[in-house]
């Protein structure tokens, strides 16, 4: 293989990796998807510590 043929090659396997995208684009809709999961990450942790505290709420019930 020629040293343009390789360099072609890996030059459309970027773009295949990118999806088309600028690397710009690329790097806007990562960090919208980091985003979105602390999003969510956020609201698992809340729900978590709601279901704690009921479930401490419980126990001490069922121990006094």
């Amino acid at each position: 293989m020629h040293e343009n043929d390789i360099a072609a090659q890996a030059e459309r396997l970027v773009d295949a990796a990118m999806g088309g995208l600028t690397p710009q684009q690329a790097l806007i809709q990562a960090s919208l998807a980091d985003s979105a999961k602390l999003s969510e990450r956020s609201a698992a942790k809340a729900k978590n510590r709601e279901r704690a505290l009921l479930l401490l709420a419980a126990i001490e019930k069922s121990l006094a």
